[in-house]
This record gives C-alpha cells, sequence and structure tokens, in this order.
C-alpha cells in the first residue's frame, strides 16, 4: 500500500478543528492568524527531517523529489494557531498590554535571548549524531525553560497549555493509526528512533506535541509583551465584551 494521499488528507484534516477554534476564539482570531502565518514557513524545514525522521509519500512526490511538500505547510499553518490561542480560549483569558514599567524589569533583559535561544539551539544540535527530531524537542524546552524564566506569568498557560496542546495532537496521532493502518511503520523511520511505540505512536511524536504545545502557547504573548490583567494591566473594554 502506497498511502499515496494519507500526509495530505491527514495534514488537511488539523484545518478543521483550526476553523473550529477561529469561530470560537472572539477577540484571538487575529492572533490565530499571525501564529498560524508565522509558523507555516517552518514547513520549509522539511528537509532536515525527510528521510531521517520519517518519509511520507507526498503530493507530486515532492517529499521525496526535493524534501519540501505542500503538506508540511498546512500541518505547520494548523499547528501553529491552535497551538496559540488554545488555552486562553479554553479557559476565556483576557489579555492586555503589559504596564510599561514591566518592559525595563531586569528579567527582560533576556527578552531576546529567550525568543531566539531555540533557534540557535537547534542549530548547533542538529550537527551532532542523532536523530533531528531530539534537537527540536530540546530546543523547544530549552526555550520554554528560558521563556518561563523571563515571564514567570506564564509558566501556568505554559504547562497547560501544553498538556492540551498534547491530548490534541495525541487524537490526531490515533486517528492517523486507526485509519491508516501500517502507515507509521512504513513512513516513520522507527529504527533511528527510540523504538518506544505509546499506543502504536512513536514516543517522539507525543514528546514533540507537548513540547511544542509548552513552547508555543506563550510564545504570542513573550513577542508581544502582553498578560493577564492580574500581572498589572486594565483589560480593554473589547475584550471584556467578547466574554
Amino acid at each position: 500500500m502506497t498511502f499515496h494521499y494519507v500526509w495530505l488528507l491527514w495534514s488537511s484534516a488539523f484545518l478543521l478543528p483550526w476553523v473550529g477554534l477561529w469561530l470560537w476564539a472572539g477577540p484571538y482570531r487575529s492572533t490565530m492568524w499571525r501564529a498560524s502565518l508565522a509558523t507555516a514557513p517552518f514547513g520549509l524545514t522539511e528537509p532536515l527531517f525527510v528521510p531521517e525522521y520519517w518519509n511520507p509519500p507526498s503530493l507530486f512526490e515532492l517529499a521525496q523529489r526535493t524534501g519540501f511538500d505542500i503538506e508540511s505547510l498546512i500541518f505547520c499553518f494548523a499547528l501553529g494557531g491552535v497551538g496559540a490561542v488554545l488555552y486562553n480560549v479554553v479557559a476565556r483569558r483576557s489579555l492586555a498590554p503589559l504596564p510599561s514599567a514591566e518592559h525595563v524589569d531586569v528579567r527582560h533583559r533576556w527578552h531576546r535571548v529567550a525568543l531566539l535561544l531555540p533557534f540557535v539551539v537547534f542549530l548547533l544540535l542538529y550537527w551532532l549524531p542523532w536523530n533531528p527530531i531530539y534537537p527540536a524537542i530540546a530546543a523547544m524546552a530549552l526555550g520554554v525553560i528560558a521563556g518561563a524564566v523571563c515571564r514567570p506569568d506564564l509558566a501556568t498557560e505554559t504547562l497547560i497549555g501544553g498538556l492540551l496542546f498534547f491530548f490534541y495532537y495525541a487524537v490526531f496521532m490515533l486517528a492517523l493509526l486507526w485509519s491508516a493502518p501500517g502507515y507509521i511503520e512504513q513512513v516513520w523511520n522507527l529504527a533511528a528512533l527510540s523504538g518506544i511505540l505509546v499506543a502504536g505512536i512513536p514516543l517522539e511524536e507525543l514528546v514533540y506535541g507537548f513540547a511544542f504545545g509548552m513552547y508555543w502557547s506563550g510564545v504570542y504573548e513573550h513577542i508581544t509583551w502582553r498578560g493577564t490583567p492580574r500581572y498589572g494591566a486594565a483589560v480593554p473594554q473589547s475584550l471584556t465584551a467578547a466574554r
């Protein structure tokens, strides 16, 4: 079995909850768009993972011929928007700009370092003799730690957002397992991974989902200097009304 359109159908399926969340998101709709547009280009990193991590049959056989594919752009677009606002929408949190005094707090001397750290770490660790999924996970994990040090007010959101996204992603992995039996065994390079399967899902995929959810759930607030009202900012009336 070639599974030729599985990657296209599976990546496109992530757009369905994206649309549902966007309809429910209210004031977070613009955030979803910005986050999705920011993460979509990460789909262009697919050659770093094909075929070392996996080798999915893709539309026009692009992944096999070039390393790039259309599906990865769809996948990253959908994950970014959901990961950025899932916790805020579920918890019905309102965000507001941080007080200007917070911008000069001693912790924020490391603001840019914390935001750039995952990219630097990934580039450094990628060249080590291990599968590229591991530096990706390590980079996001260190980004989470750096972000929590710089913005401790986001710690709860980071943890709960990671758990929410973990279960969200696990559901999609189980749906893939159920709808395309044998796909994971054929497409993922299991011999180059830990070999641990959780309910048939590679452990690395689940850890990746948790790490991505933790990192991306708070990165928008970190970049845009926003937080919850209890952090010292007033709530804009538009956000209050939207609740």
